[in-house]
């Protein structure tokens, strides 16, 4: 395991303690660092819901930012110009995105899909596995889809904004970086793709999830904040059509980490990688649907955020503990919601990481088990727009970026100047 470990025993289960009393899990390879309890909370109350409802309203100006088109491009350009305006040094990731043709997939017919029912009439619901959709779980499940369909989308200003269909051909994402005053040749990666499709405006899939990673550069770049760790803050490009940008990201940079360059000069174009936290569709928690096949319009009771590890990777053990570390942030920082562990974690970009550095996903719910079964039916559908979630889906997003602010500012010393 890498520097976390040295600062979990305060806060993480008795079960995982057991284990690395054992040497079940490796030892911490760096000093700890450390970042005291008034500084978190200063910092988780920079945090502000209209803040992030605004970075999320200013992502839906170019539809669903689907890879491939001019609307993708103008979006990269416009968080680019953000992270600047916040004072967090920029880079691009610079790729080749060129495919054979998929074959034709069964899409969602229009007159199937009932905007105002939450619903898509005509479609048989499944039980405990045996209907459409995606993983098996107990429960009813919904048939689920890429929508592709243009008249799908009963509003014709977002109609337009996505009209454009993609083309083959170079790619590009950007990141900016916090760099560690002391130990600026290791970091944390922060991370959220930035595109979507499905002709809407990707709000939750994954506006929600690429606010998060700018509001913590905003409040992380600030100048009177200090990380002793750097943190670089991603924001991917291609999740939709496969982890593209991400995968691009690892292959291009796994050999540079840590290296000094030019020599003697005190600069590490890529630290150092001591873990990577995704951020995935953080707003939707409604349950799953009922035998009639529509999810309620309202927020379920037991709403929470899911911090994902994958069991079956290389890195379970570091991972696991990753994530009870951020469950213990959430338990002492979050304002309104609680925190799940749970061990599904699939289908996003920190998959590409996981054999090689500790990696989790902050998610709404488990994307495996409940979104592939049909419980978020704005998921890929014309359903994604900015008035179908309201100020309590926006709040469960808002908890996901004090979950990460509070646990990141622990793991790389964060503290304030003034």
């Amino acid at each position: 395991m890498h520097s976390i470990y040295m600062r979990f025993t305060d806060w993480i289960p008795l079960t995982v303690i057991v284990f690395s009393v054992f040497n079940i899990l490796p030892a911490a390879h760096a000093q700890p660092v450390t970042a005291d309890e008034d500084t978190i909370r200063k910092l988780v109350s920079r945090l502000e819901l209209a803040q992030y409802k605004t970075t999320i309203k200013g992502l839906t100006q170019f539809g669903d930012r689907r890879q491939g088109t001019a609307r993708n491009r103008q979006a990269v350009d416009w968080i680019e110009e953000k992270l600047k305006s916040y004072g967090c040094p920029t880079g691009r990731l610079n790729y080749l995105f060129d495919p054979e043709p998929r074959p034709p997939r069964n899409r969602i017919p229009s007159s199937n899909l009932n905007v105002d029912t939450y619903t898509r009439t005509g479609a048989r619901i499944g039980r405990n596995g045996n209907g459409p959709g995606g993983s098996s779980i107990y429960g009813y499940r919904r048939p689920t889809g890429v929508n592709r369909d243009l008249m799908a989308q009963p509003d014709e200003r977002i109609r337009e904004l996505n009209r454009e269909e993609p083309i083959n051909g170079l790619r590009s994402e950007v990141f900016c970086t916090k760099i560690g005053s002391t130990r600026p040749d290791e970091m944390y990666i922060i991370g959220a793709h930035m595109d979507g499709h499905g002709v809407n405006e990707a709000v939750n899939d994954n506006g929600s999830g690429t606010a998060i990673v700018m509001e913590l550069a905003r409040i992380l770049s600030s100048p009177d904040v200090e990380t002793e760790i750097s943190i670089r803050f991603a924001l991917w490009n291609n999740e939709e059509t496969g982890l593209n940008g991400a995968r691009a990201y690892f292959e291009q940079r796994l050999e540079l980490q840590g290296i000094e360059s030019p020599a003697g000069s005190g600069q590490y174009p890529e630290p150092t990688w001591l873990g990577m936290i995704q951020h995935d569709m953080m707003l939707w928690d409604h349950g799953a649907p009922g035998a009639d096949g529509v999810v309620s319009r309202d927020q379920r009771p037991e709403a929470d955020v899911n911090i994902e590890f994958q069991s079956v990777s290389e890195l379970a053990n570091d991972s696991m503990l990753l994530a009870f570390f951020f469950k213990a942030a959430a338990d002492n920082y979050t304002t309104d919601y609680p925190a799940t562990v749970g061990p599904h974690m699939t289908n996003t970009d920190s998959s590409v990481f996981m054999n090689t550095v500790p990696s989790i996903s902050l998610r709404e719910n488990e994307r495996g088990a409940h979104t592939g079964a049909g419980w978020n039916p704005t998921w890929h559908t014309p359903l994604d727009v900015w008035t179908t979630f309201t100020d309590d889906d926006f709040r469960l997003g808002l908890n996901a970026a004090q979950i990460t602010l509070s646990a990141i500012s622990q793991l790389t010393g964060a503290h304030l100047t003034d």
